[in-house]
């Protein structure tokens, strides 16, 4: 691995554990926890995490909370020098959100099986749209996963009286 490889798997790191903590605030309100982070030149420019259930918005997905707080930060919809991280493989929504978006590059965590639309039941990006960001798929893979785990876990628990908090991970 070369010292540009190890520093951008350090920083994808980094940036991806800010994704989580938004994750973790998700799953404290009830919700799925799925965290995003937009970054532009090294800085966090804007947070989202899903709110589906609290917001009672179908709409509501952490990347495109995410998106959003980018455009209204940046003051326009072209985020081609951001960069997005997402604990969890993006929908078929949000992968149009950030092709539309023009997202310079996605990072995920946990492969989403039943809806990923970056590589797992479809990859978006194969199709001739005008756009295909960089995409790196498993960073903190393992914990994200684990994350969403304990979060269902507890689900079926809280069915049944018990309730395990996702940060006891």
């Amino acid at each position: 691995m070369t010292e540009e490889n190890i520093v951008t798997a350090s920083r994808d790191e980094a940036f991806m554990r800010l994704a989580m903590e938004q994750a973790k605030l998700a799953a404290a309100e009830g919700e799925v926890p799925v965290g995003a982070v937009v970054v532009k030149d090294g800085k966090v420019i804007a947070v989202g995490r899903n709110r589906r259930e609290t917001g009672k918005n179908a709409l509501a997905h952490a990347e495109l909370e995410a998106i959003d707080g980018a455009c209204r930060a940046l003051g326009g919809w072209r985020l081609w020098q951001c960069d997005l991280y997402v604990t969890l493989e993006p929908c078929p929504m949000c992968t149009g959100a950030i092709i539309n978006a023009r997202i310079r590059r996605l990072v995920y965590g946990a492969s989403d099986y039943k809806a990923g639309s970056c590589g797992s039941v479809v990859n978006l990006f194969d199709f001739p749209y005008n756009h295909k960001p960089e995409t790196v798929a498993g960073c903190l893979g393992n914990e994200c996963s684990a994350m969403l785990t304990v979060f269902f876990r507890s689900l079926r628990r809280q069915r049944k009286g018990k309730m395990e908090s996702v940060n006891e991970m």
